[in-house]
């Protein structure tokens, strides 16, 4: 199924050896194989398929490399535009080595789809099923179009029990479903699904990817759903998409299994989200509901680092099938602002959704979000928020002054404590809601609810609000404000230390 609605000279030897056996540990587990490599092999548009594939007599086809190289292949595709679809049908093996298709350095190596029919099933411009140890780096992907009913285009298509995949430094633009909301309007920038229900799509790294201008209907930019498992989704650029920017799914039937059916135990970091916007799209018309990031029924996920920005959802953390649960999700040291609706969402968007369950969300800043200023805040609580705790955030409103919604009653063992907030009307006149109650007023807020008992309304100092710049200055009042906590993580927005002098900051950025 593929709609979807991460450091003497023999001294000196010794410390050399030491830091290059940690490098090839850390390489080895990425890629779950040792980096050999039996042959390197040469693709460009002067090339013939007939040829040996050396770089003197190139192969003329990238698909010809992808049915033809044995494990521990390298295979540079030199510049120029390749009108074609690649099937790989070969796999790396771990003691063999793994195969990487990759642009010859410096050079611009373009998947072109123009002209190129997108079939009924399963495809992509790389396309990858049940195949292990396999890169794909460093191409630009682009113009893979459609009209055509139930025809989904895709740039990179991973699918199966395929293990050990890196989707590293592409460049993947203009994938599109041109079609109307009755003849289907999917299309993927990046799309992973687990399909098998006793084997998962795992030790995946989906990094340092850009993706943009995408007509992506009720699907997505970067998706991981069913049966995946140990991924990790970082480093990448997402903007100017007309549907959600990065999503984990569960529950959709992707896998056979439903004990496997979720995305899980990922890292969503360091990536840039970006203009992701729904209004216009056939699939939903008028609504503005795409995320940033989502995740949707997934489950032991960390989404750090990140900044999200000019979205209609910052970061959203839900499911949207009835009677299952987002869980155990931790959202820590983003930056979230300038988003439409707002800047957090958790929980079902109406009743006969699921849940969001034991999620943490910490050391966040979050800045003038609900743009539309449709009373949504800065922290929306939805249906079936449970047992989640929001500690250490920056909450800095707009001129509407709302910091938290929460429209629905069915809300329980929630811990909201430890907050900045800060809004134009001040903390007499600011908006909280909770459990379909507004409550005008900092303190009659936590009077009533018993929230945020240690948080404080103060002005956060923060660096620059026309940009924005949302570091803290040094005279902040969220210094060293924070409570210890070790579900922050180690680093800030940054990559710095998250404690400094032996205490914590409220918000992304720790004061070095």
């Amino acid at each position: 199924m593929w709609k979807g609605e991460t450091h003497v000279r023999t001294v000196f030897k010794v410390r050399t050896a030491a830091c290059l056996s940690a490098a090839i540990a850390l390489l080895l587990s990425v890629i779950g194989a040792a980096p050999v490599f039996s042959a390197t092999y040469y693709v460009a548009v002067t090339g013939s398929d007939g040829n040996p594939g050396t770089r003197a007599r190139p192969w003329r086809t990238v698909q010809k490399a992808a049915r033809t190289v044995p494990p521990g292949s390298v295979v540079y595709v030199r510049a120029g535009v390749y009108h074609e679809r690649v099937e790989v049908s070969v796999s790396g093996t771990a003691d063999g080595g793994g195969i990487t298709f990759r642009n010859y350095p410096h050079e611009t190596a373009v998947l072109d789809g123009t002209g190129l029919v997108v079939p009924l099933a399963e495809n992509g411009m790389f396309f990858i099923d049940d195949r292990d140890y396999i890169t794909v780096k460093g191409f630009e992907i682009r113009n893979y179009r459609t009209s055509r009913k139930d025809a989904v285009p895709a740039g990179v298509h991973v699918r199966g029990a395929s293990h050990h995949i890196r989707i590293l430094n592409n460049r993947i633009h203009h994938i599109e479903h041109n079609g109307t909301l009755e003849t289907g309007t999917d299309a993927f920038g990046i799309a992973v699904f687990g399909t098998r229900g006793a084997q998962s799509v795992n030790n995946l790294v989906i990094d340092g990817n850009e993706l943009y201008a995408l007509k992506l209907g009720s699907s997505e930019s970067l998706v991981v759903n069913g049966n995946v498992e140990h991924f990790r989704i970082t480093n990448n650029v997402v903007h100017d998409n007309n549907n959600i920017g990065i999503v984990a799914i569960g529950f959709e039937g992707v896998s056979p299994s439903e004990a496997t059916d979720q995305a899980r135990d990922g890292v969503i970091a360091n990536n840039t989200v970006y203009r992701i916007d729904s209004y216009g799209n056939p699939a939903y018309g008028d609504d503005r509901s795409a995320d940033g990031i989502y995740v949707d029924g997934g489950r032991n996920i960390v989404i750090e680092r990140n900044i999200v920005h000019h979205c209609n959802i910052g970061i959203e953390l839900a499911s949207e099938h009835f009677g299952k649960a987002t869980r155990y999700v931790t959202v820590r040291n983003n930056f979230v602002y300038l988003n439409d609706i707002t800047g957090i969402s958790m929980g079902g968007y109406d009743t006969r959704r699921g849940s969001a369950e034991h999620c943490t969300v910490v050391n966040n800043t979050l800045f003038r979000n609900d743009r539309l200023q449709w009373g949504n805040g800065e922290l929306c609580l939805q249906y079936k928020t449970r047992n989640n705790v929001i500690e250490n955030n920056i909450f800095h409103a707009n001129a509407q002054s709302v910091l938290i919604s929460n429209a629905f009653s069915d809300n329980s063992g929630n811990v909201v404590d430890y907050n900045v907030f800060y809004a134009p009307d001040g903390p007499a006149e600011s908006v909280w809601q909770w459990k379909k109650v507004d409550y005008t007023g900092f303190a009659a807020y936590r009077t009533a609810t018993g929230n945020d008992l240690h948080s404080r309304f103060v002005n956060p100092r923060l660096v620059g609000t026309s940009l924005p710049d949302l570091h803290l200055r040094a005279t902040s009042p969220a210094v060293d404000a924070g409570r210890n906590l070790a579900v922050a993580g180690t680093k800030d927005i940054d990559g710095q230390p998250r404690i400094h002098n032996h205490s914590i900051d409220i918000g992304a950025d720790e004061v070095q």
